[in-house]
């Protein structure tokens, strides 16, 4: 038991010294490195007395916290020395909570939480100028997301209904949450990282937004300046390599029992277009590009659209395996890719997992929309963008074609 409590203190200690660093490194006179320390061993020491003398020692303690930092304020009001913000008073008292919760059994809880306290604090500026540089349409986005996920989400139905059982109201409604935290995740990413970004970062983030969009913006931009179609089409490429990182994601999400399953033949083919894409790149000149901007950050209207194909692919999924078999499914995977691979990902993952669909026919199903996926990003750049373009693109979506039907074929 002693042990036992000295590990727990020991722990209160090392968080607060940490989160003490900070504020004294960031010149925070009210409380730096050695008081965070002491507020958060005083929490811990807190939680044993309570275990004695009841859990009002621990308010007790939170009212002496609170009411030292308001005495500490005063006194420099009156002297003319108050600072504003409240920043270190609430983490004085995030970290007496913390000491508190160590005692309480949850350690790895509390370890993460004063991780993470730490590294808010120091995100300092980073993090102010992130938010004054939202605009409305970032505000309206991440508004939207909020909406969907915790509002409309959660008082929908989990349960399947239609002829085949497999329409849930709640799961549609989660893959539209999924897509659109994944793309306003990319874009806040991008908002982190500037306008402009190499090569390299721009398809990435291509890639985690829309590879679509991103193949139609940069096809629109060949149409009035040539000279970019070899960078255009490497930033393409990569952006559809990510596409692969993207569906392992999803994978892990919704089905995480058979990710290890399907992985190594997708992981076959994103080597083989990262090769594509690497060479790509040595003759293009790795020259920046500016990283297209989506009208909508949260993609919201792609999304409801998406989470209506989804629906749509799950019982054609349902119906092809009844009536068809499995080459039934692979039509319906080459149909739903040619537009979006989140659909037939998701789907398929979930139809694996309900042991609906076999773990075989089902990987070789999401390659299929992944090449399908491809052939319509080259019908993309030949109706939209230059020649130079689509010769570019037609030649490494090409490899990249016979790449995929190998592994079909030969893949034990």
């Amino acid at each position: 038991m002693d042990l036992i409590a000295f590990e727990q203190v020991g722990v209160a200690l090392l968080l607060g010294l940490l989160v003490g660093f900070e504020r004294e490194r960031a010149g925070h006179e009210i409380a730096g490195i050695r008081t965070f320390a002491l507020i958060t061993v005083f929490g811990a020491i807190a939680a044993l007395l309570a275990r004695v003398y009841g859990d009002w020692v621990i308010a007790a303690g939170v009212i002496g916290v609170a009411a030292m930092m308001v005495l500490e304020n005063v006194g420099r009001m009156e002297s003319g020395e108050a600072h504003p913000g409240l920043t270190t008073e609430v983490a004085a008292l995030v970290m007496y909570g913390l000491g508190a919760l160590i005692v309480g059994g949850s350690m790895s809880l509390a370890v993460a939480i004063g991780g993470a306290v730490a590294i808010l604090l120091y995100w300092k500026k980073p993090l102010h100028e992130f938010v004054r540089g939202l605009e409305e349409q970032d505000v309206r986005a991440i508004s939207r997301l909020v909406l969907i996920g915790l509002v409309v989400l959660p008082v929908l139905p989990d349960k399947t209904y239609g002829p085949y059982d497999v329409l849930n109201p709640f799961r549609i409604w989660l893959m539209v949450v999924l897509i659109v935290g994944i793309s306003l995740g990319g874009y806040i990413i991008r908002k982190f990282l500037g306008e402009k970004a190499g090569m390299i970062l721009g398809g990435v983030l291509g890639g985690l937004i829309s590879s679509t969009a991103t193949t139609v913006s940069f096809a629109r931009r060949s149409r009035n300046a040539p000279s970019v179609s070899p960078a255009a089409a490497t930033v393409i490429m990569i952006a559809s390599t990510i596409v692969f990182v993207r569906v392992a994601f999803e994978v892990a999400v919704v089905a995480p029992g058979i990710l290890w399953q399907v992985i190594p033949p997708l992981a076959a083919m994103a080597g083989a277009m990262a090769i594509i894409a690497a060479v790509s790149y040595f003759f293009s000149g790795g020259r920046s590009q500016e990283i297209p901007k989506p009208e909508d950050p949260a993609e919201l209207k792609a999304a409801v659209i998406f989470g209506l194909l989804y629906a749509i692919v799950l019982f054609a999924v349902a119906a092809a395996k009844e009536n068809f078999g499995d080459q039934g499914l692979y039509f319906v995977a080459a149909l739903s890719g040619l537009t979006d691979m989140d659909a037939i990902t998701l789907s398929t993952a979930q139809m694996i997992e309900a042991e609906r669909v076999p773990v075989d026919t089902g990987w070789r199903m999401m390659l299929v929309g992944a090449l399908c996926n491809n052939a319509f990003k080259v019908g993309a750049v030949a109706v939209l963008g230059h020649r130079r373009l689509l010769r570019r693109t037609g030649i490494l979506f090409g490899i990249a074609l016979v790449c995929g039907i190998l592994i079909l074929a030969f893949w034990p």
